[in-house]
């Protein structure tokens, strides 16, 4: 990750930040001004704290133009005592960025300026020459690099403050696509479910609609279909929207989701409807048959039922699967093309669904007309 410009991690100043600010470089200007005051005559005592007093108006701009003003309050120090306050503030300031282009010239001339304020303004004691230059030489040093921890100190909360930021930002986006994804499947599921047991709804109460020959008896038979199959609808609906499950323990009371083995079972109840199935069984070693895979395979299954009842009632259903471990699953639906109208609404989304379905399990699905026929053929990879 690149380096954040300065201006995103420089914290903003509060009143209090420029309260503190203020004092030390009161503090700092009244250290150094101390040590010359005696020997200032009233001109130059004017003159530094005019001087001063412009380093102090221009120390305030040090983060609109950090390079010009640290330039300037280091110049005006050389002549000023009370400017030493704002230079060493600006210095400071300045280090803060971390640019090295910026900070040498800086601090030389930083150097520069005291060593030229010593010797216009010379100590009363004899003291030795390197020991000012070695006093100068280390405070430039210990504020430079009291600047430059600052710098790094704001840039390292800075940033694990934006990782942190993003990674909610992910996280929150993973959990949006999660919730999509579940929604997703819980329509795929209501939809591959109800749109199944519904269509055995409409075709019995359609049968009692036209039906005048019916008995008493084969009415109430037929009710009872229709209200058995209603029930089985609402039970799966709950059990897709996870409803139905075990106070204690949490798990599904009922299983939403078939296998491979649930299969015959669905052949022979569209059977007792009234459908007609011819069901052919190749898979080998049926007993390893993933239950991902069953449960596609079941889906793809239950929508060519559902549609060949809707659009062609009556016609005869041909169910052909095969496969092994090594070749995969292959299914194939064939039934008559209907001619006439469907009664059952439909969203038309069932064989969308399911098509998404195979493909998010690694396979393709594919239907159309071949001649007179309406061909439903899918494949599906052998894997958990």
């Amino acid at each position: 990750m690149d380096r954040p410009p300065p201006e995103e991690y420089q914290p903003p100043l509060s009143a209090w930040g420029h309260t503190w600010r203020l004092l030390a470089m009161l503090a700092i200007s009244g250290g150094v001004w101390a040590t010359v005051l005696d020997d200032q005559s009233e001109l130059i005592w004017v003159a530094d704290l005019a001087l001063g007093l412009a380093s102090y108006v221009l120390v305030f701009f040090r983060r609109r133009w950090p390079v010009a003003v640290a330039f300037g309050t280091n110049l005006l120090g050389t002549f000023s005592a009370t400017a030493a306050g704002p230079a060493s503030l600006a210095l400071v300031s300045l280090s803060t960025r971390r640019v090295w282009r910026n900070i040498i010239p800086l601090a030389v001339l930083a150097f520069l300026a005291a060593q030229g304020f010593a010797l216009i303004n010379p100590p009363e004691s004899d003291e030795p020459w390197w020991l000012t230059l070695s006093t100068n030489l280390v405070s430039i040093a210990a504020v430079t690099a009291w600047g430059m921890y600052l710098g790094s100190r704001r840039e390292l909360i800075w940033t694990l403050r934006n990782r942190a930021e993003r990674a909610e930002a992910e996280q929150e986006l993973r959990s949006a696509h999660a919730r999509d994804g579940e929604r997703a499947r819980i329509a795929r599921e209501m939809h591959d479910v109800l749109a199944h047991r519904i269509s055995q709804i409409s075709m019995h109460a359609g049968a009692l609609g036209f039906r005048e020959d019916l008995s008493a008896e084969e009415m109430r038979a037929s009710a009872g279909v229709i209200q058995r199959t209603a029930h089985e609808a609402l039970t799966d609906l709950r059990g897709v929207l996870g409803v139905l499950r075990d106070r204690e323990t949490g798990e599904l009371l009922h299983a939403p989701q078939p296998t491979y083995g649930d299969l015959a079972g669905l052949v022979e109840q569209a059977r007792a409807s009234g459908v007609r199935v011819e069901y052919d069984d190749l898979i080998a070693c049926t007993d390893e048959v993933p239950d991902s895979v069953g449960r596609t395979l079941f889906r793809i299954v239950q929508e060519g039922i559902t549609n060949a009842r809707k659009h062609a009632p009556g016609a005869l259903l041909s169910i052909r699967v095969s496969g092994s471990p090594d070749e995969g699953v292959d299914i194939m639906l064939r039934n008559p093309v209907g001619f006439a109208p469907s009664r059952t609404p439909g969203s038309g989304l069932g064989l969308v669904g399911l098509a998404e379905r195979a493909e998010l399990r690694g396979g393709h699905l594919s239907h159309g007309r071949d001649g007179s026929m309406f061909v439903l053929h899918a494949w599906i990879p052998w894997a958990t």
